[in-house]
């Protein structure tokens, strides 16, 4: 019995040579892709390549390898090359997600080809995967939706773009802003702790001239990341633009003390301060603007020639410093302008 499978064995070989000739390059491409990826996790990046190539000329299915390939070309800029790989890498599974979203994210960023990442936002929309929980074990639930809402956002930072790009004709700008709010809403009901997202719906808003919707959402993305001067500084315009001075200034005031200890001294900070000077002017327009500006000035050279620090309003101990620091930066006192603006 063991003789006639021999036989038939070497038969086989002779039948069907191509098909073994494909499993054998399999597993030598295999093992060149691993050698590619041992040489990736230490950052030789020219033999990670040069090992991948090798690997893929012998097994071109492999799908992961052509991901980090394109991955690499990134890191060295050759975008192109990195395109190139992922559609590769997609070719050979269709419902490889982050292919698809790298693969956007750099049509998109570096190439300016809107069109192609956002088709491939589209396509990672579609894919329909089936949900595994066990418990205490495994769950691809989280990593699934998260992968949704990723999705959507870029879409929304694909669209916007198009808009930008679309100055020269408002009816397709305006089509291409309300697509990316459209992106943007979706992936904030998913992703509900980003500010990423938050901000840029804010934005959307913003440039859609819907100043209530921007305000709140501006607002929770203060609440969500309340270092991030970037809300801060656009609450802050907003706020200048309906004339609420005095809330303006609060913002602008935050935006001003977070680029300080960012960046230091920088050409960022200096134009923020510009802008809160002319707030400060703005503001000494109105009837109780003077007051409301000496009131608040007197009020802090008190506190700190006490010992003290003034935030917004509340004398608060050196000791206490950091987290009422960190409330007041979190506090978006402006929230209640836009209610009244909703009511």
């Amino acid at each position: 019995m063991t003789f006639v499978m021999i036989v038939a064995f070497i038969a086989s070989i002779f039948i069907y040579p191509q098909w073994y000739k494909r499993q054998v390059n399999k597993v030598r491409g295999m093992y060149y892709v691993s050698k590619g990826d041992k040489a990736l996790r230490k950052a030789k990046f020219q033999k990670a390549i040069d090992f991948y190539l090798y690997g893929l000329r012998l097994y071109p299915e492999h799908y992961g390898a052509w991901l980090n390939l394109g991955n690499i070309y990134v890191a060295y800029e050759d975008f192109y090359s990195a395109i190139d790989a992922y559609e590769n890498a997609i070719k050979h599974n269709k419902h490889y997600v982050i292919a698809r979203m790298n693969y956007g994210i750099v049509s998109a960023e570096r190439l300016g080809d809107f069109d192609g990442a956002i088709s491939q936002y589209k396509e990672i929309l579609g894919i329909r995967r089936k949900l595994v929980y066990i418990p205490f074990v495994f769950s691809n639930l989280r990593s699934y939706k998260t992968n949704m809402g990723l999705a959507y956002y870029n879409m929304g930072v694909a669209y916007r773009q198009k808009s930008i790009y679309s100055e020269n004709n408002y009816d397709y700008q305006q089509y291409f802003l309300s697509e990316a709010i459209k992106a943007y809403e979706e992936a904030v009901k998913i992703l509900k702790n980003d500010y990423d997202a938050r901000y840029n719906l804010a934005l959307a808003y913003q440039l859609n001239r819907d100043y209530n919707r921007a305000g709140l959402t501006y607002c929770d993305a203060i609440e969500i990341a309340p270092m991030n001067y970037e809300a801060h500084y656009n609450l802050a315009v907003l706020l200048r633009h309906l004339k609420q001075y005095k809330e303006s200034y609060k913002e602008m005031e935050k935006a001003n003390t977070l680029i300080a200890t960012k960046d230091g001294q920088s050409n960022r900070q200096r134009y923020v301060f510009d802008v809160m000077n002319d707030v400060t002017k703005l503001l000494l327009t109105e009837d109780d603007g003077q007051a409301w500006l000496r009131e608040k000035f007197n009020a802090e050279v008190d506190a700190q020639s006490n010992g003290m620090t003034y935030i917004n309003g509340r004398l608060v101990a050196s000791d206490d410093l950091d987290k009422a620091m960190l409330d007041n930066f979190k506090t978006c006192s402006a929230r209640d302008v836009f209610l009244d603006i909703e009511d």
